[in-house]
């Protein structure tokens, strides 16, 4: 598996690696903190460059994420202002499956992102580490069916009640693209990898089982057995599955080293079910960075709080939101550090 025709790149060593080794369950001396949904989407200076229009505002998004995985298997992809990615020809029978592309080519076909991962590495210059994206299978499966976003799933739910067999079909095509993407953005130098399951809300635990949980452990097992391949050390691996609070369990044992929440979910019940043998990580509100600097600090002491000193990477509990306050988002990543510094003493 080669991103981009040169095999395993040298990098800057690496100065922080506070993240990873809080991924890996490895005891660190703070908490370490990021926030999804970055620069492309919120900062003004960053909106205002080219880059917005081209590799950060289609990688900082897990929307961005499942257009660019969905194009490459043919579908023709816009982006609606406001809305998001739109599919103009969306799935509607069975036999539509028959005129994607064969997913063995998203690797070619995303060639420009895996030059993109490789020049930003180079240029963090080991700051931090870099984190790669995918939408999972079930979360893919929806765009084409429902063309976009879609309040209730109706059209990608009745697929799988009426055409199961299909469904299957559908999504295993979608692993099969999602595990050379996830290889080849390690290959070009991501040092994590996240999954978004941003749609298991929308299914209740039986579909969950069935139509997500199935494809989210093939995900884990055959990149981790890809990256082996390719010769490169193991990169720990997040799943983060929006309102999937009923199946935290069972994303626990599903062969990621970090489970992520979002903000609907108690630390510490989250905790009791998952156990200790996994890495947690969220939970803030998103909007609470709408809160005086003052009280965003309050709410980031809580949250350590709960959730304890280790095996714990904080996070907001999904995207952060275009109108939000840089200042606001410094405030929270300062309390984080802070607030953690002083729990470990204690």
């Amino acid at each position: 598996m080669e991103a981009n025709g040169k095999g395993p790149q040298s990098f800057p060593e690496l100065k922080n690696d506070t993240f990873l080794r809080a991924a890996w369950g490895e005891k660190t001396d703070y908490t370490p903190v990021w926030c999804m949904r970055q620069a492309g989407r919120y900062l003004p200076e960053f909106r205002e460059t080219r880059a917005a229009q081209d590799f950060f505002s289609t990688c900082r998004s897990p929307e961005a994420c499942c257009e660019l995985t969905l194009q490459a298997l043919g579908m023709e992809v816009t982006m609606v202002p406001g809305k998001g990615p739109s599919f103009p020809e969306p799935l509607r029978e069975e036999q539509d499956l028959e005129h994607l592309r064969d997913p063995a080519g998203v690797v070619s076909e995303l060639s420009y992102v895996f030059q993109a991962i490789t020049l930003t590495r180079q240029q963090l210059a080991g700051r931090v580490p870099l984190i790669g994206f995918a939408g999972a299978p079930w979360t893919l499966m929806t765009y084409m069916i429902e063309g976009g976003s879609s309040s209730t799933m109706a059209q990608a739910k009745r697929w799988l009640y009426q055409r199961p067999q299909a469904s299957h079909q559908l999504l295993r095509i979608l692993t099969d693209a999602v595990v050379p993407y996830l290889i080849g953005q390690v290959v070009a130098g991501a040092q994590a990898l996240q999954l978004f399951e941003s749609h298991a809300g929308h299914l209740g635990p039986q579909l969950f089982n069935m139509f997500a949980l199935p494809y989210i452990r093939d995900v884990a097992k055959r990149v981790k057995a890809g990256v082996q391949k390719a010769g490169l050390a193991p990169v720990p691996m997040i799943i983060f599955a929006k309102d999937g609070h009923f199946a935290l369990e069972e994303l626990a044992q599903s062969g990621y080293e970090v489970v992520g929440l979002d903000w609907t979910v108690a630390p510490k019940k989250a905790r009791d079910l998952v156990g200790k043998m996994v890495t947690l990580q969220g939970n803030l509100d998103p909007c609470a960075l709408y809160a005086s600097e003052e009280e965003i600090g309050q709410l980031a002491q809580q949250m350590l709080d709960d959730f304890g000193p280790q095996r714990y990477i904080a996070n907001l509990g999904h995207g952060l939101y275009p109108d939000m306050d840089p200042e606001h988002v410094g405030a929270f990543v300062d309390a984080v550090h802070r607030h953690s510094r002083l729990l470990r003493k204690n």
